[in-house]
């Protein structure tokens, strides 16, 4: 069922005259705390932009998990789902929206929207894998894909709003970007350039971990063209701030427009 777009909360809003897409200090010194249920103990997210917050990860920016005005973005494996649940407390919460249905995005999904009573949403394309929770069917058939399924992947669970291109969701657009999944998507904010891009471009190495750009692994990619196509598409916005499925922030737009020429149609 489609369910109607929401209002865009608010959240920590920059210093006057300030925006923190441009702020030169280390995303370090922009974190904010929410006190969690429990007396003393806190919960630490990180200020990205106004009223978009990265959630604490270990290790930090491996699987990365975002809030957006109101509404959390991608939710990591389905072990993580008591951490951001705990650094949820005290925020509304209107809805939990996907990049893509894979196991390291949806694993916690179910859960978090349970204990939250919130809608999911993701692209419609991938409505089915999450319905049906069937994921590794629609990835290459690979070994890796069967045992990340087994290892991490959340139960299947019904979608609320399948999102298509255009849509609003906590304050961003919904941008079609297929090649990783069937259905990915990324979410772009105009106004002060940034853009959650998902797998479709990772800011690190997926094996090392260390901080770069990398195309997504093709073990793990239906279809690589496809997905250099969106690579493509998105880098031509000249984002300020983009946030990955696995790295670190990235500002630095020639980096981004630099590794693009570079890479293969």
């Amino acid at each position: 069922m489609r369910t109607q777009p929401h209002r865009r909360a608010g959240g920590a809003p920059a210093r006057p005259g300030q925006s923190l897409v441009q702020t030169s200090q280390p995303l370090s010194r922009t974190s904010v705390h929410v006190r969690g249920r429990r007396a003393g103990t806190v919960a630490p997210i990180r200020a990205l932009a106004d009223s978009l917050f990265q959630l604490r990860g270990f290790p930090p920016n491996a699987v990365n998990v975002y809030l957006a005005g109101d509404v959390l973005i991608d939710s990591g494996t389905r072990y993580d789902a008591r951490r951001i649940l705990r650094q949820l407390e005290g925020r509304p919460l209107a809805a939990h929206a996907l990049t893509h249905v894979h196991p390291d995005h949806q694993g916690s999904s179910a859960r978090v929207c349970d204990a939250r009573g919130v809608p999911l949403w993701c692209g419609a394309a991938d409505v089915p894998a999450m319905e049906d929770g069937d994921i590794p069917a629609r990835q290459p058939p690979h070994r890796l894909n069967r045992i990340s399924h087994r290892l991490a992947s959340g139960p299947p669970r019904a979608v609320d709003r399948a999102l298509c291109e255009g849509d609003e969701v906590g304050g961003f657009r919904v941008l079609d970007s297929p090649g990783h999944s069937l259905g990915h998507v990324a979410y772009w904010r105009e106004s002060d350039r940034a853009l959650l891009i998902g797998d479709v471009l990772f800011g690190c190495h997926p094996l090392t971990g260390i901080p770069g750009l990398h195309l997504p692994p093709a073990v793990f990619t239906p279809d690589p063209a496809r997905n250099r196509e969106s690579v493509r598409r998105l880098a031509a916005l000249e984002p300020a701030l983009v946030c990955f499925g696995h790295g670190p922030p990235l500002r630095d737009t020639a980096k981004l427009l630099d590794f693009v020429a570079r890479t293969p149609a």
